[in-house]
């Protein structure tokens, strides 16, 4: 295995995964053969930072493809491609010689080659994913190469089709990937925050995106809760900052969206709370059918999530993927000119209990659930296998209970054995009255079947408990308080 170099954060598991690949292969009798992986990724995650560090550490190839013509996009290719051959290729007239090339210039030699940033080739040669098929296949240029070819992009829609469906390299790669953003602790550790309270603060608008912390906000960070406000004013809300716009393009950078009128508000009415279909829709002004396209292009460009409704299956729940784009939404986008006028303290004074009801309350819920997902068997009782939310039906009083953090054992228990019901309450301490509402939830899904025999009800704090909660959890270990710290412990003392 290829050792990871010091100056890459985390990405330990990414690093394993790719080194495997590049150390493995193909072969066809004693033939080598050449290998196909694909890594995909949202813009700002650090993949090409972490493919060219790859590239170096073994002698490879790494190709950062651009807007161009095809034609130019050749002759670069072919330039990277030169130190790697045997023989001196001519240029290289159309893709079908400069894969050829590729394949046959490095020979069996096992090579890793990078083509980042793959989509910009196949729109401008939308034949470039066939050809490379044909040549990986059944008498391709591919037979007798040591080529370990990764193909990478961050155009989600795009890098998702290559291999869907009846795609031409469907079925031809090895390694399929995509690097995501660090998690919560990762991310608290990367910005150096050792507060729990303010890791969350931070991560409800940066998330987990490794370019933000140095490249996007010139490496400030807030010293402390009391900083954080003056943070907030002197980097996303500062018009002289690249997280300024940085939302804007996000969505700008996706090509299958050409509506961003209709894009932003879909988006402004999930950050406003509105996630299910028919209630995103009413906001919007249209037709529940009429914005299921929208929202499963942005679903395929991993800006949304769709999440099932965990006791109703059927029903389907929509949450913003990047912390950024919820925070403009929610706060930046109606106070635009304001803040290009460089008023960032009066709109942040507007817009501060916004910003904590609406955009860190749901955030901590989604981290709650984060949590449980990882959690180790001993905390509910036994190990994980779905977390999410989910709305019980209450007949008697004619109320919906929405469960924030429901926590499903695996196959071997039973499709219906609930390990975890859980609250999330970010601004207020928690009391006996949130575990009678969550036992009032548990009574009503076993009298519909429900296995809730050992089901635990959890308490999820960013402020803490009464007593009156405290000795009830005392005494019965079927209730869990789960504050900040638990929540930010390493998973190895939790």
């Amino acid at each position: 295995m290829v050792e990871k170099p010091d100056w890459i954060f985390d990405r330990d598991d990414e690093w394993q995964a790719i080194t495997s690949f590049i150390s493995g292969g193909l072969t066809v009798g004693a033939r080598p053969r050449a290998t196909l992986g694909v890594i995909s990724g949202r813009r700002r995650q650090g993949k090409s930072f972490l493919l060219q560090s790859l590239a170096e550490q073994v002698g490879g190839l790494y190709f950062a493809a651009t807007e161009a013509t095809e034609a130019e996009s050749l002759r670069g290719f072919a330039r990277a491609l030169d130190p790697h051959i045997r023989t001196r290729l001519p240029a290289f007239d159309d893709w079908n010689e400069a894969i050829a090339g590729l394949f046959t210039g490095i020979g069996d030699n096992p090579t890793t080659v990078v083509i980042d940033e793959f989509p910009f080739l196949a729109r401008a040669s939308p034949s470039l994913p066939s050809i490379i098929q044909r040549e990986l296949g059944p008498g391709g240029s591919g037979f007798g190469s040591g080529v370990r070819l990764l193909l990478c992009g961050s155009a989600m829609s795009a890098m998702g089709k290559l291999l869907s469906g009846q795609a031409p390299l469907r079925g031809r790669a090895s390694l399929e990937m995509v690097v995501k953003p660090f998690s919560y602790r990762g991310s608290a550790k990367f910005w150096g925050l050792t507060d729990p309270r303010l890791a969350v603060m931070v991560h409800a608008i940066v998330g987990g995106t490794p370019a933000y912390r140095h490249e996007f906000s010139g490496g400030d960070v807030p010293a402390d809760l009391a900083d954080f406000d003056s943070w907030v004013a002197r980097t996303v809300l500062n018009p002289r900052s690249p997280l300024f716009r940085e939302a804007r393009y996000l969505l700008a950078e996706e090509t299958d969206i050409r509506d961003p009128a209709l894009y932003h508000t879909i988006l402004a009415a999930i950050a406003s709370g509105k996630s299910t279909n028919g209630k995103i829709a009413t906001y919007v002004g249209r037709k529940s059918d009429q914005i299921t396209h929208p929202l499963n292009v942005l679903e395929d460009c991993g800006l949304v999530v769709r999440d099932a409704d965990m006791i109703r299956g059927n029903r389907s729940l929509y949450r913003i993927a990047e912390p950024l784009i919820a925070f403009y939404e929610a706060i930046m986008r109606d106070r635009w000119s304001d803040l290009e006028m460089a008023r960032a303290d009066s709109v942040w004074a507007d817009s501060r209990q916004t910003y904590l009801s609406k955009v860190v309350g749901p955030h901590f819920e989604a981290l709650c659930r984060e949590f449980a997902a990882g959690a180790d068997e001993t905390l509910f009782a036994g190990r994980p296998a779905e977390v999410g939310a989910g709305v019980v039906s209450d007949p008697v009083s004619r109320t919906q209970i929405e469960v924030d953090v429901v926590v499903k054992a695996g196959s071997d228990r039973g499709p219906r054995c609930l390990l975890s019901l859980g609250e999330v309450k970010w601004g207020e301490a928690m009391g006996v009255g949130h575990i009678a509402r969550l036992t009032r939830a548990r009574d009503l899904l076993a009298a519909k079947g429900w296995d809730t025999s050992s089901t635990r009800l959890a308490c999820y704090s960013g402020v803490g408990f009464t007593d009156e909660l405290r000795a009830a959890a005392a005494v019965d270990e079927r209730i869990l308080l789960i504050d900040l710290d638990q929540i930010y412990a390493p998973e190895s003392v939790r």
